[in-house]
């Protein structure tokens, strides 16, 4: 009889909704984007991502402190490359004294429990703004592959626990993880990133790190050649099972809210953890819609965080790890 069975004695109250809860936010869940520039004493403000910061070094060294106090345990390291040190080749990526190999130093001498991934790709290092190396106008995938695999090896060496290839060349996972192999890198760790959709969710981001794609004649106008196309769900889950075959340690989904049905389809069928990147698009329209009052800003980011850790995210990449994890502590 149906008073045998009301779901709502569940609902009663705080402590017995939180006594039943299925979807909790812990600290362990987050990765914390950090972007980096060079010079000193610098934390300037990212215009279309309010109260986010490039910083540089010695910033970087507070920030470091200020996670560990929070308890999160690991960051993803970008680095905003000068125009001056731009070129196709992306030459200064594996530069042994690089802004990126010089913050990943910088991070394992104050903090060297806190797990570090680095952003591999040649978009801020290159004068046309993409993701590859630009062959007869086209982005070369084979080259581009090749040279990600010699950019992950400098990483490693800097002491970078995970590399992270974010540039969706196909192969290049099995191409990188070869090359750590040969040089005894064995122990460093692949974050890929397997289901990267050509979204319009990444314009925020593009800003802090001035990687959009030029407008140029003969050049690729954008990165749908690389990245997927978001009305396909059945190459997600085959990008991904590619990626796990030749070596992925952790495989993504990028942007998250948009794609939770993508993220439930590769947690049901991958056997290593499953990251989502909670984008820039995203934060920013949280904080433009708060800041009109349209929304709570505390409760909707919440929600829509707890929201892919639900649709099965074991890790999420998110500008609002430290805003959580100090309303959650």
């Amino acid at each position: 009889m149906f008073p045998l069975r009301r779901n709502r004695r569940l609902r009663t109250n705080e402590s017995i909704r939180s006594l039943v809860r299925e979807t909790i936010l812990h600290p362990n869940d987050f990765i914390v984007p950090l972007f980096v520039v060079e010079g000193k004493n610098i934390k300037e403000e990212i215009p279309s991502m309010p109260n986010y910061f490039r910083m540089s070094l010695d910033n970087l060294e507070s920030e470091i402190k200020e996670l560990q106090k929070l308890n999160l345990k690991s960051v993803l390291l970008f680095v905003k490359v000068p125009d001056n040190l731009k070129d196709n080749a992306g030459k200064e990526a594996l530069n042994p004294d690089g802004l990126m190999q010089r913050a990943i130093k910088t991070v394992k001498n104050i903090a060297p429990e806190i797990i570090v991934m680095t952003d591999v790709a040649l978009d801020p290092y290159s004068m046309y703004g993409h993701d590859g190396i630009i062959e007869n106008g086209q982005i070369a995938n084979d080259a581009t592959s090749n040279f990600l695999a010699q950019m992950s090896v400098s990483h490693a060496k800097a002491g970078a626990d995970f590399v992270a290839p974010s540039d969706m060349m196909d192969g290049r996972i099995l191409t990188i993880r070869e090359a750590l192999e040969e040089e005894g890198l064995n122990n460093t760790g692949i974050l890929a990133y397997s289901a990267k959709y050509a979204s319009a969710h990444y314009g925020p981001f593009r800003d802090a790190l001035d990687s959009a794609p030029v407008d140029l004649q003969n050049i690729p106008k954008d990165k749908k050649t690389y990245q997927m196309d978001y009305h396909n769900r059945i190459e997600a889950l085959r990008e991904t099972q590619m990626d796990i075959e030749e070596g992925a340690d952790i495989v993504m989904v990028k942007p998250g809210i948009s794609y939770l049905d993508i993220v439930r389809e590769i947690k049901n069928m991958a056997q290593v953890p499953v990251a989502v990147y909670q984008v820039s698009g995203e934060y920013a329209m949280i904080k433009a819609a708060s800041e009109r009052g349209w929304l709570n800003h505390d409760a909707i980011m919440m929600e829509q965080t707890t929201a892919i850790k639900r649709a099965g995210a074991d890790i999420i990449a998110s500008y609002f790890a430290k805003d959580i994890v100090k309303l959650i502590s």
